[in-house]
């Protein structure tokens, strides 16, 4: 298994005017150069990524995809905005962001440009492609990274409109029962159960923190030589949110089966054997971090979480049968969130057995 991103040739659907990119490049990045090679990631769903190899080094260029989207989905310019605010202000891991254009004339959507950094990305949490002894310290600096986040002051490095503070839990449930109408296709009784669930079981405590909203491994850049998280990737979703959120994301692979096509969980592997922690262990290490007793409602992140990922992937599965998507494996991704729906109306039903 790679670590490495996959690159490809630009996908006919993302091309882009590369004569128009250079020369704004070369106002905006002072000393750039003259040569401009464009590859692009195969891999996320959301937002084209696109690698530059030019005379000043590598970049890194994400870009609204073409077409019709979503509304307030696909938002570049928040994804810029949160890099920089950490970068210059805290020692949360990110890349460092150059330049925003929010001109749509330059190559035909908003679009950000940051350093390429070196580093290794392991998409599944069993980290097999890491040797044994790499991967308890890998989670262990996943899970610290993620305290950190949710320690920082949001006030302090200037994120305090970067999204509501209060309700951020019960505005999401809103906000994804809408998306998730917007882009059915089929029945999906579960999701129908949730949306009628979570409004009347929100969290009991509110906070307020930035939320990443998609912290996973497979968006956590490790060091090429040792098991630590250098870079956090893709911000698209991040905003004020709830921190357990954000942890209980985190943890869905401990409630997914380890046999669900593409659904990276954990259920059914040996996690002693593969020398990673378990459900209780993060939620443990976490909460030494950030200073916490312990937590309530856990069963009430998880399902929210469950049923806001079947949302996306819903969406992902819509934009696929317009042949809109960033990835060729969208249709099969699509299929996963009924598979999704239903495991989070288990856990909602069977309530704070999950605690």
């Amino acid at each position: 298994m790679s670590m490495t991103p996959e690159l490809v040739d630009v996908l006919p659907a993302h091309s882009f005017d590369e004569a128009n990119l250079l020369t704004w490049l070369q106002q905006a990045i002072e000393g750039f150069g003259a040569r401009l090679d464009v590859k692009q990631f195969q891999g996320g769903q959301s937002n084209p990524t696109f690698l530059l190899n030019t005379d000043s080094g590598q970049y890194v260029l994400r870009k609204k995809p073409p077409g019709k989207t979503l509304p307030s989905a696909h938002m570049v310019e928040r994804e810029y905005k949160v890099m920089r605010a950490l970068s210059e202000h805290t020692d949360v891991p990110v890349p460092i962001t150059r330049a925003l254009c929010e001109d749509s004339s330059i190559i035909g959507t908003p679009f950000y440009v940051m350093d390429f950094l070196e580093g290794r990305i392991v998409s599944h949490p069993s980290l097999r492609a890491l040797d044994r002894r790499e991967r308890m310290p890998a989670h262990l600096s996943a899970i610290d990274t993620l305290a950190a986040l949710h320690s920082v002051d949001v006030n302090a490095v200037g994120l305090s409109d970067y999204g509501r503070p209060e309700g951020y839990v019960a505005r999401q449930v809103a906000r994804w029962s809408k998306q998730y109408l917007a882009s059915k296709t089929d029945d999906m009784p579960a999701m129908d159960k949730l949306m009628e669930w979570l409004p009347r079981n929100l969290p009991s405590t509110d906070e307020c923190a930035i939320a990443h909203g998609d912290y996973r491994f497979g968006n956590l850049m490790l060091a090429p030589d040792k098991p630590e998280v250098v870079a956090v990737l893709d911000w698209e979703l991040s905003t004020l949110g709830h921190p357990l959120a954000d942890l209980a994301y985190y943890c869905l692979p401990y409630h997914l089966p380890s046999d669900m096509e593409g659904s990276r969980g954990l259920l059914g592997e040996d996690l002693e054997a593969l020398g990673i922690p378990d459900e209780q262990e993060t939620i443990a290490r976490y909460c030494k971090k950030t200073g916490r007793d312990g937590i309530a409602d856990w069963h009430v992140y998880l399902a929210f979480s469950l049923f806001r990922l079947a949302a996306i992937l819903q969406g992902v599965y819509a934009r696929a049968l317009q042949g809109n998507a960033a990835n060729a494996d969208a249709l099969q991704v699509g299929r996963r969130a009924s598979q999704l729906a239903d495991v989070g109306w288990k856990i909602a039903s069977e309530g704070a057995g999950h605690e």
